[in-house]
């Protein structure tokens, strides 16, 4: 199984595709160069299977690359970067 995450920035959202199917995707607002993660789904045939962190941390990964910081509001965003401290230094605080 190959994955792939994708910046999808005309729908706010980050996508991953799972052999060229869409599994999954992280919605966002930009706040300058601050990532709102707003909301998490993955599609039910691929839970349980590693999507969900995938993409997080493909999305996280692209965000770290462009010099940008995030906001976990959605609470599987939030979780991932609980469990995965070298994504901390990424979280920023909204004025």
């Amino acid at each position: 199984m190959s994955n792939l995450v994708e910046d999808n920035p005309a729908k706010n959202r980050f996508e991953i595709l799972v052999d060229d199917a869409l599994a999954g995707f992280s919605a966002y607002l930009l706040r300058g160069d601050v990532v709102v993660f707003t909301h998490t789904e993955v599609d039910q045939r691929f839970q349980n299977m590693g999507v969900g962190g995938a993409l997080i941390r493909g999305a996280l990964d692209q965000v770290r690359a462009r010099g940008g910081r995030v906001v976990p509001q959605c609470p599987f965003v939030a979780a991932y970067i609980d469990k995965h401290p070298e994504y901390a230094d990424l979280v920023a605080v909204l004025p």
